[in-house]
């Protein structure tokens, strides 16, 4: 550990779906934790939209926490970026698979010789594609199916166009069979299209089924933070470890939150997030979730959405989450408490 001088700023990120940084910012945790040491806490969402879309999906700012996809956080590990893994979380979001009212699919063994919207984003990486990719996989597989079976149908989306519309009007148009959803946002589109729910990922059973970019979700860090101020990585990270367990604790005014973090109404909000576990935020390190999280990183490898293989225990450092713990009395789980 070396003694250079404490940050200024420490930055955040995180996707508009339910994160224990995006709660916590809420809340004025995060500020009230810093602005006594002089340092101030900036969103990256406040600064250019190119800028913040850059560093959300690279992580190349120094002092930045991020929050969201496993998708791009794998990415930028692949490609040498020096970040750290110091959480995981699991939010049952609603996955679903989305069909025309009239459609004759009702089930995933329905699919079969069927056309899957698989979007193309102009982005650094095709998280929505990868994200789409993994969750017809993951709807196939429990009718014993593979993407082999189907036919995967690019559908271009626009820069700044909205995504699910763009999906679901190819459906409307008949362009395409199904469309692959979740979240709050897609939610309340489905009900403006008039599409139809043909699959619901969460009923499976087996949760590996629902192995995509937001499960599970990784809280990362630059690497240079956690080596020269680990204290500043522990505090931040015992703050949202206090966001998770408000989260549980107050699920109504959770809603609120969720709303102004997805951009979702009340509607969509109840539709993706409510009696789905969109409160258990709980953060850990725990084998099951390194093994889904590795279950990703291959099978994002194996369709080239990866530079390089990622180990993903190797990326995991345990102790800044053992350590927040502490600091807040809440039981976290990480892979050595297994041993």
């Amino acid at each position: 550990m070396t003694h250079s001088t404490p940050p200024t700023t420490l930055w955040f990120t995180r996707c508009p779906v339910p994160t224990a940084t995006g709660i916590a910012a809420d809340l004025g945790w995060l500020d009230d934790e810093f602005s006594p040491d002089g340092i101030t806490v900036s969103s990256l969402q406040t600064v250019s939209a190119a800028t913040a879309r850059d560093h959300h999906y690279t992580h190349a700012l120094e002092g930045l926490f991020r929050e969201g996809g496993n998708v791009p956080a794998l990415w930028t590990r692949s490609h040498g970026e020096p970040t750290r893994l110091i959480g995981l979380t699991w939010i049952e979001e609603r996955q679903v698979v989305l069909v025309a009212a009239d459609s004759p699919v009702h089930e995933a063994g329905d699919l079969k010789g069927r056309r899957l919207a698989v979007p193309r984003h102009p982005l650094p990486i095709d998280f929505w594609r990868a994200m789409a990719l993994r969750g017809f996989e993951g709807a196939l597989s429990g009718a014993g199916l593979t993407l082999d079976d189907a036919v995967p149908v690019d559908v271009p989306v626009d820069a700044g166009a909205d995504q699910w519309a763009t999906e679901l009007a190819a459906l409307r148009a008949g362009t395409v069979d199904a469309v692959y959803a979740k979240g709050a946002t897609a939610v309340e589109a489905a009900a403006r299209y008039g599409a139809r729910i043909a699959v619901e990922l969460d009923d499976h059973p087996d949760r590996r089924t629902r192995v995509n970019n937001g499960t599970p979700r990784p809280i990362t860090v630059r690497e240079s933070l956690l080596e020269d101020h680990p204290e500043l990585v522990d505090r931040f990270l015992a703050v949202l470890v206090r966001a998770a367990g408000w989260a549980a604790d107050h699920p109504d005014e959770l809603s609120r939150v969720l709303s102004r973090e997805t951009g979702a109404g009340a509607t969509g909000v109840a539709g993706a997030y409510r009696a789905r576990g969109h409160d258990d935020l709980r953060i850990d390190l725990s084998e099951e979730r390194l093994d889904l999280l590795a279950q990703q990183e291959h099978a994002l490898r194996a369709r080239g959405f990866l530079a390089g293989p990622v180990d993903v225990r190797d990326w995991a450092a345990p102790e800044p989450l053992r350590r927040a713990a502490a600091r807040t009395h809440r039981p976290t789980t990480t892979a050595e408490d297994h041993q």
